[in-house]
């Protein structure tokens, strides 16, 4: 588990906490690797078992309330920047620790082994394994407190709230994101470093847990590959690359928590819930185009619209193509103040950034037929 952040690192007192922290952590996966067949690790079904491992037990006890009664009052961004910054630091004491006892290990198999490679040691693979353990489960945690804090919701019994964890913490299928923060986050000297790490073809498999274990171990086989090298190189990239995946896991949870809550705004405020959502998807499908944020919006709107105003429309539900006419005839059998809907259209319109022609367009026909109402 991450250690609440409470105390400013940088003291002895603070240096020494943490190092225990992060020994018994290692403690604890040692036997959880021990645990392990060649086959687990070879096939990537290492990854599989410590997902269950690390997360069926820490999503029972870390929720809102759980974050609550220890930073009440405190806004979520704070909380999850120190966060991010007690994992780096966990990350990156650990990888010194690992490398340094794989470096032991291979020079002790050496002379005895005639020259073995590092991967053929068992003893430096099981320390090797403790290591990329140690990594992804802190990276699987950080991303999951990450969703928790901004109030994401996510159950992991749920296949694709699973994947959307995996994705987030690990950064797949968003290689390009990460290598493009390396030049912000990163200090120059070990930019190559983290680089490499994220060097390659990102991970575009269907959701199979194995292949993700795999894929994490070709990363993080890197860090260790260098004997008498790999302390300072481990450790810098245990730290940079857990900063690097909790700061994408901010950039992800912290939009789709501002989505949620356009979301709960439109539907608390509208008059007109079931008209709210034929505009809403109107205005979405203006450029015949559907962005990400647009459909975690129209999800999201289509739940809050249920749960607070009881309205299910199953026409809307079912529809292929949005016609503008039949939402035109809708809106002009309502009477009354159609503000409301206007306001929506607006802030659907810019959800995913700047407004473009199409979506003016539309929204433009909406506001004539609602001062003409």
């Amino acid at each position: 588990m991450i250690e609440d952040p409470t105390d400013t690192a940088g003291t002895d007192a603070d240096d020494d906490a943490d190092r225990k922290v992060v020994e018994q952590e290692r403690a604890e996966l040692k036997a959880f690797v021990k645990g392990l067949s060649a086959d687990d690790i070879k096939s990537g079904n290492w990854f599989s078992k410590l997902m269950s491992h690390a997360m069926s037990s820490y999503t029972e006890k870390v929720d809102w309330q759980y974050f609550q009664e220890r930073y009440e009052g405190v806004p979520p961004d704070a909380v999850v920047d120190q966060r991010i910054k007690m994992a780096a630091r966990y990350a990156a004491l650990e990888g010194g620790l690992s490398a340094g006892a794989y470096t032991a290990t291979v020079i002790a198999t050496l002379g005895s082994a005639g020259g073995a490679s590092p991967a053929t040691v068992p003893a430096a693979a099981a320390t090797m394994m403790i290591d990329v353990a140690f990594v992804t489960r802190l990276q699987l945690r950080l991303a999951y407190d990450v969703a928790v804090l901004y109030r994401v919701p996510l159950d992991l019994s749920d296949p694709d709230d699973a994947w959307k964890l995996i994705r987030v913490a690990f950064t797949i299928k968003s290689g390009e994101a990460a290598r493009e923060g390396v030049a912000k986050a990163v200090p120059a000297l070990v930019r190559p470093l983290v680089k490499r790490f994220y060097s390659g073809d990102v991970l575009t498999a269907a959701k199979a847990l194995p292949v993700v274990g795999k894929h994490l171990l070709q990363k993080n086989v890197i860090k260790i590959g260098i004997p008498l090298v790999g302390v300072p190189l481990a450790a810098v990239l245990n730290r940079y690359t857990t900063l690097l995946a909790g700061r994408h896991a901010q950039a992800v949870f912290r939009n789709e928590a501002r989505v949620i809550e356009i979301a709960r705004n439109l539907s608390r405020t509208t008059r007109h819930p079931q008209l709210m959502l034929w505009v809403a998807w109107l205005v979405i499908r203006a450029n015949h185009k559907i962005a990400d944020d647009e459909a975690l919006l129209m999800r999201h709107l289509v739940t809050m619209v249920r749960e607070q105003h009881q309205v299910v429309d199953e026409e809307l539900a079912g529809l292929v193509d949005i016609d503008a006419a039949e939402v035109w005839r809708r809106l002009d059998a309502e009477p009354g103040d159609l503000s409301d809907l206007l306001d929506a259209a607006d802030r659907v319109a810019m959800v995913d950034g700047p407004v473009d022609a199409r979506e003016k367009a539309v929204i433009a026909e909406l506001r004539d037929r609602c001062r003409r109402a």
